[in-house]
């Protein structure tokens, strides 16, 4: 089997790409801030903070859980959503050095 695309980068680079294609959506966006906005787990008030139709929501939900953005507990018959500090802690050592260089303009 031949190689990816993705085995052409490093692991850092491959990471921070998923963690921006999960956050490559305004609804993702609105959730994350909704959540953050948040002191507590969130249960079924996020369908009533984004104006998008459950279903949507719950895909939206499901692709910044499987890229670790977030956590879901079941509760009942619901499952509590709150972000997952770790992958964000992650995310930001990332993030921050993969931009330092840009700090000074480049004329083109």
């Amino acid at each position: 089997m031949g190689l990816t695309k993705t085995d052409n980068f490093t692991t850092e680079q491959n990471e921070l790409a998923a963690f921006a294609k999960a956050l490559g959506h305004p609804a993702r966006v609105a959730i994350i801030e909704y959540l953050s906005s948040q002191a507590s787990c969130v249960c079924g008030s996020i369908v009533d903070a984004i104006p998008l139709a459950q279903a949507t929501v719950s895909q939206h939900l499901k692709e910044l859980k499987n890229a670790g953005l977030i956590q879901g507990n079941i509760e009942g018959n619901s499952i509590c959503y709150c972000l997952n500090p770790e992958k964000w802690k992650k995310f930001k050592q990332m993030l921050e050095p993969t931009f330092t260089h840009i700090e000074q303009p480049v004329c083109c």
